[in-house]
């Protein structure tokens, strides 16, 4: 496999930059870092993005995630490994995500988010959302090869 070119957040002049920022801003709210990146694995498992997705699973198992976390992210529903606060937001990770499929996130599934989160975490919670589907659509739409050095 080969990139189609290089990952537009390093070929623009300050988007990675801005980027990370954004990233590094979210991080500072109280949202654990482990809730964020099941958000991010789920986000990009399903959207497809190769890149995110095993990215987001490395950095869970170096964090000391169990397999079983790990692997079920995508069937979280389904399972006991999951904490009340991470099923609130892997189901709105899913909702944001897929907003082409209702035109808007369901108000039980924000509300339920809000149960969790106070405004603060919860605003960074959707715009790290947000911000790991702007990287599934950079990595797809360049064909970025998954576990490639972009350095």
């Amino acid at each position: 496999m080969q990139a189609r070119m290089g990952n537009p957040a390093m070929v623009v002049p300050g988007a990675l930059q801005a980027l990370l920022a954004l990233d590094k801003a979210t991080k500072k709210t109280g949202v654990s870092a482990t809730t964020l990146t099941l958000v991010h694995l789920r986000a990009s498992q399903i959207n497809g993005c190769g890149v995110c997705v095993h990215m987001h699973a490395r950095d869970l198992r170096k964090s000391g995630e169990s397999d079983e976390r790990i692997d079920t992210v995508a069937g979280w529903r389904d399972t006991p490994y999951f904490t009340d606060a991470e099923r609130a937001a892997l189901a709105l990770a899913e909702a944001v995500t897929r907003l082409s499929d209702r035109g808007e996130v369901p108000d039980e599934i924000y509300d339920k988010a809000a149960q969790h989160f106070d405004e603060q975490q919860l605003a960074a919670l959707i715009a790290s959302i947000a911000l790991v589907n702007l990287w599934n659509r950079l990595n797809i739409t360049t064909r970025q090869v998954a576990g490639a050095d972009w350095s």
